[in-house]
């Protein structure tokens, strides 16, 4: 049934995206499906079931609305200290806890640090901290300041623990 699925979605995709209806270009859309369905089954991905994603769906416009506004002000300060004949800079490599709770936030967390410039998140240490270089040290203290983690945990689910069965 996942195989129908796949094969459909990937057929309607490919008539969107390509518009055309041309004999050449459907036998290229056909063989290309029947290439990754082939992969697909031949991978497993079908039947292995990994991590879904779950987030707070209307939270997270608010949070992409925060983060678009973040990597305006942080592109305005590294264009400032860039333009700047003594280029105010102080390249720093720190380790910052990374807070949200769940892997997904995790993994958008550091990826939010390296969507902001001025800062790049390197490697995430065995103790769940995000190794980050920053431009200026100060781009890190409004990292520890959490503000940034803080709004990734409203896009985290908030699940009830389970109770011990009886």
């Amino acid at each position: 049934m996942l195989t129908i699925r796949l094969v459909i979605t990937m057929c309607v995709l490919w008539l969107l995206l390509s518009g055309y209806f041309k004999a050449q270009l459907l036998i290229l859309g056909v063989l290309s499906v029947a290439l990754v369905t082939w992969l697909a089954l031949r991978m497993r991905v079908l039947t292995h079931r990994g991590q879904p994603i779950y987030f707070r769906f209307f939270h997270i416009f608010k949070y992409w609305s925060w983060l678009a506004k973040e990597i305006l002000l942080s592109n305005i300060d590294v264009t400032k200290r860039i333009l700047q004949k003594d280029m105010p800079i102080r390249p720093t490599l720190r380790r910052v806890t990374a807070t949200p709770d769940s892997d997904m936030g995790r993994a958008i967390y550091a990826n939010s640090i390296t969507l902001t410039p001025g800062t790049t998140a390197i490697n995430f240490t065995p103790d769940d901290d995000i190794l980050v270089h920053a431009l200026h040290e100060d781009s890190l203290h409004e990292l520890e300041d959490g503000e940034m983690a803080a709004h990734i945990r409203d896009v985290e689910p908030h699940f009830e623990p389970l109770e011990p069965p009886p």
